[in-house]
C-alpha cells in the first residue's frame, strides 16, 4: 500500500481535488530489489513512482533525477521524464512519466547501438562527475581523475575491495590478486577521452517504448571509458549482436575490446558480491586468476 504521506504529497503536486481513490489509484508493480514501486493513475495521467525509507539511501532519488535530467537534456537517447522527487514523512520518492512497454521495432537493436554511440560522443576533460551517485544501492564516488586507470582503481574497484574484505566476503588472496591486477591495468586499458556513460547498462535497465524504441532507466552516470557500458551490456544475458555491430560502426573501439570487457565487469560483479554474495565471487576470482 502506498504510504499516506507520499499520497498526500502527490495529490498536492499533481493538483488533484482530494485524496479519493477515484483521483489517485496506486497499483504495486515490479521495481527491482531496492525500492517499492507503483503505477499511479490519476485524472491527469499515469505515472511511475518508487519510494524508500528516507534514511536508508540518503540522496538516492535526487541523484537519479539529476542523472535522468542530464541524459534528457542531451537528447541522444530516450529516458523517462522526471516529474517530482522529494521526501515526505519517513519516506523519499521519485515520480517519473510512466513508460508503456511495447514490441521492439525491427531495427530496435541497431537504433539502440547508434544512440548509445551518440551518447558516448559527449566528452569531458576528466573522468568522474561533479557529484556522486549510486550504483544499485551502493554509494558511488565520482571524484575527478585525469587518468582512467586511476579513476577505475580508486573510485570503482578499491572501495568495493575494502568493503568486501571488511565484511568477510572476500579473502586475503583475493585482495592480493586485485593488487596484482592494478599493476597491469595501465597496459590493458587503451587511452581515451572521458565519455558520458549510463554506468549500469544491463538488460534490466532498458525498456521498449510505445513506438518500439529504447528507453534507458536507472542510470549511474559519470564520464568514464565508453567500454564500461559495452562491457556491462554483456552481463546477465547480453544484448543482440546487432547492437554491437551498430555501435562499433559509429564508435570504433580499439582492437581487443572483447577481451577487455571482463576487467570492466569486475566493478558490477563486486557490487553483486557485496549485495548478494553467492556465485558472484567465483566470477570475480575466475577473472583475477590470470594475475
Amino acid at each position: 500500500m502506498l504510504p499516506d504521506e507520499i499520497k498526500k504529497s502527490l495529490i498536492s503536486h499533481l493538483a488533484l481535488s482530494d485524496s479519493s481513490d477515484y483521483n489517485l489509484i496506486a497499483t504495486t508493480i515490479s521495481g527491482g530489489s531496492i525500492n517499492q514501486a507503483f503505477k499511479i493513475k490519476t485524472a491527469s495521467g499515469i505515472y511511475f513512482l518508487k519510494y524508500n525509507n528516507a534514511g536508508r539511501y540518503p540522496g538516492m532519488f535526487e541523484k537519479e533525477a539529476a542523472g535522468l535530467k542530464l541524459l534528457k537534456n542531451l537528447n541522444e537517447i530516450n529516458v523517462p521524464d522526471v516529474l517530482h522527487y522529494g521526501s515526505s514523512g519517513n519516506f523519499s520518492f521519485l515520480l517519473l512519466k510512466f513508460i508503456v512497454s511495447a514490441t521492439e521495432r525491427s531495427d530496435f537493436w541497431e537504433d539502440f547501438g547508434i544512440k548509445l554511440a551518440a551518447l558516448h560522443r559527449h566528452k569531458a576533460g576528466q573522468f568522474g562527475l561533479d557529484h556522486d551517485n549510486f550504483m544499485g544501492s551502493l554509494y558511488q564516488s565520482n571524484t575527478f581523475h585525469d587518468e582512467w586507470t586511476d579513476f577505475f582503481i580508486e573510485e570503482r574497484l578499491e572501495p568495493l575491495v575494502k568493503m568486501a574484505r571488511e565484511e568477510g566476503k572476500i579473502g586475503r588472496e583475493d585482495v592480493s590478486a586485485f593488487g596484482r591486477l592494478y599493476l597491469r591495468l595501465g597496459e590493458i586499458f587503451p587511452e581515451t577521452r572521458p565519455s558520458l556513460v549510463h554506468g549500469d547498462l544491463w538488460s534490466g535497465n532498458y525498456m521498449v517504448t510505445e513506438d518500439g524504441r529504447v528507453c534507458l532507466i536507472d542510470p549511474a552516470i559519470y564520464y568514464g571509458h565508453p567500454e564500461v557500458d559495452i562491457a556491462m551490456s554483456t552481463l546477465f544475458g547480453g544484448f543482440s549482436g546487432k547492437f554491437y555491430d551498430a555501435y562499433t560502426s559509429y564508435n570504433t573501439l580499439e582492437k581487443g575490446w572483447q577481451q577487455r570487457l571482463e576487467y570492466y565487469n569486475l566493478y558490477p560483479l563486486m557490487v553483486h558480491v557485496i549485495l548478494f554474495g553467492g556465485g558472484y565471487l567465483g566470477s570475480v576470482q575466475r577473472i583475477l586468476q590470470k594475475f
